[in-house]
């Protein structure tokens, strides 16, 4: 009995010793690949996450867009694919998908503040259609454009067709005189090796770790947007969750963006210096007051989209956002 009872008490502690099972586990969609210093600051989020709780809820990482598509965020998170996703310019987010990409110069100095800022202003509408903003996927503002051959004006595209990732770009591109082509990220390596599209419209990280160099070496630093695409997270998920858990989590995220920003802005610049001076790649940045007008050239039909799918108020709060964080 002694014995019994001895070998009874040595499992409880063993077993008392071993970290706690996650109760919970939370699946993370990205469509970046491994290779994206972006994905560090994913698995940065899941170990935060796992500390703050004491391994109550687990994070796991799905690169590459392998649980769903690049249009599908919204349906994936409503339908359980994932519980935490980026989202696109989704109708059913009105607001978001018209500002999340903007055409104005916003300061990088208090970037992680801004982005913030703007999360909340599309917190309500997200609530919605229950999901909860969790956070910022760019780290900086990166979406810029490249072409096979050097290009004089941008502004001047000349039937060229654009790989574009929503209808306002779109406008945008058509304005200038080229046609948009919509091509999901992880198609337009493809795309533009066979001729598909002649120039391309990306985030700088996205096309680095996709290796586009290669097909598409001359780069325009137009500096042209504001962005912010959204990591959500499934709102009943999280509702589930301890307070304790939601505030493990939330911090998690803040933290995350604070700690990957300078790693990805450095990690950026060496991507396109390595495809300049190895790579025969070629990055020019464009006059600011050629900036100036080609903002201008597009900012009175984007607005009126804003002002139509935010109401005039929220519209203006997003606009008063941007100008208090212009250069």
């Amino acid at each position: 009995m002694t014995r019994l009872l001895s070998t009874t008490v040595l499992a409880a502690t063993v077993l008392a010793a071993l970290p706690a099972a996650a109760e919970t586990t939370i699946r993370l969609s990205t469509y970046v690949n491994e290779a994206d210093i972006r994905y560090e600051g994913f698995t940065h989020f899941a170990d935060l996450v796992a500390e703050k709780t004491g391994g109550s809820v687990k994070v796991e990482i799905f690169p590459s867009a392998t649980l769903h598509g690049w249009s599908e965020g919204v349906d994936a998170l409503q339908g359980g694919v994932s519980d935490i996703s980026w989202i696109n310019a989704d109708n059913r987010l009105p607001c978001y998908a018209v500002t999340s990409l903007y055409p104005a110069e916003v300061s990088l100095e208090k970037q992680t503040e801004l982005d913030a800022a703007y999360a909340e202003l599309i917190r309500d509408e997200a609530a919605n259609v229950g999901l909860v903003p969790l956070f910022n996927s760019n780290y900086s503002y990166d979406q810029e454009w490249w072409f096979e051959e050097p290009i004089d004006d941008i502004g001047n595209l000349d039937g060229k067709l654009v790989r574009s990732i929503g209808p306002l770009v779109s406008m945008m591109i058509e304005t200038w005189g080229g046609e948009p082509v919509f091509v999901a990220p992880k198609e337009v390596f493809q795309s533009a090796e066979r001729g598909v599209v002649d120039g391309i419209n990306m985030g700088v990280a996205t096309y680095s770790s996709w290796k586009l160099w290669t097909v598409m070496p001359y780069m325009v630093n137009a500096n042209l947007f504001y962005g912010n695409i959204q990591y959500m997270m499934n709102k009943d998920k999280f509702d589930a969750l301890t307070a304790d858990e939601q505030a493990a989590l939330t911090e998690a995220a803040a933290e995350t963006e604070e700690w990957l920003q300078p790693r990805y802005e450095s990690w950026v610049d060496q991507q396109v210096g390595n495809a300049v001076m190895a790579g025969g790649g070629q990055a020019v940045s464009i006059p600011e007051d050629q900036r100036k007008d080609l903002i201008a050239s597009v900012k009175d039909k984007w607005d009126m989209t804003v002002n139509e799918s935010c109401g005039d108020d929220l519209a203006e709060q997003v606009r008063d956002l941007l100008a208090s964080h212009a250069p």
